[in-house]
């Protein structure tokens, strides 16, 4: 008589592929958190799918079975990325009584973070990096814009909040001023990533902060 065959455990965790002996589990956060560093510190187009097994310990099969594709863990990587170094450069920003406190808490701790403050961290901003060619990537090329959106949108709220406190004048153009402080803190995540110290990061905050007083005073 033919032995009932189980019905599969789908709980039972996924076994890494191309481990001889007993398989490790795989550990699906951590490999999360490998590929969200190897792809903020070498950038999408140039992480190959080998690097990407390589450093999350997992194999090609492995890889594809738990994110989809290499487009979908980027995506995840990015959001990761986000969820978790995002409040690294925002706790005082969030905390500022004015505005003013608030860019300068942004522009000044950002200087610090993405300089290696942080030990052990890829330097620069794995947002502001991102480069993701809409051709035949269409989709994660929205995910990459609306990222950098929402960092525009934080910025303006948190300006027109500002003004409606009173700190900064009614006539305020929160829009300019939110581009300008991102504009600023992307250029300095592309100077960390090529090397610049913190001393010459915060200089510029400080430089660029003199422009938003003669901008809010003249508004």
């Amino acid at each position: 008589m033919q032995k009932e065959r189980q019905p599969a455990d789908e709980t039972r965790p996924t076994p890494v592929a191309g481990v001889r002996g007993r398989p490790r589990v795989f550990d699906r956060d951590r490999a999360l958190a490998e590929a969200t560093r190897l792809f903020w510190r070498k950038g999408y187009e140039a992480t190959s799918i080998a690097d990407l097994t390589q450093a999350m310990g997992v194999g090609t099969t492995s890889l594809y079975a738990a994110f989809g594709s290499k487009d979908a863990l980027y995506a995840e990587a990015l959001q990761h990325y986000v969820d978790t170094y995002g409040d690294l450069a925002l706790g005082r920003f969030r905390a500022a009584a004015t505005a003013r406190e608030a860019a300068s808490a942004y522009l000044l701790d950002s200087a610090a973070v993405l300089t290696g403050s942080v030990p052990d961290l890829p330097r620069g901003c794995m947002a502001t990096l991102a480069t993701v060619s809409s051709e035949g990537h269409e989709a994660l090329a929205d995910v990459v814009r609306l990222n950098r959106l929402g960092g525009f949108h934080m910025l303006r709220d948190r300006f027109a909040r500002g003004v409606d406190q009173g700190d900064l004048p009614p006539t305020t153009d929160v829009s300019g001023l939110a581009t300008f402080i991102q504009t600023v803190q992307s250029g300095m995540s592309i100077l960390a990533r090529d090397g610049a110290d913190r001393a010459a990061l915060e200089r510029a905050a400080e430089i660029a902060l003199c422009g938003w007083d003669r901008f809010v005073d003249g508004a």
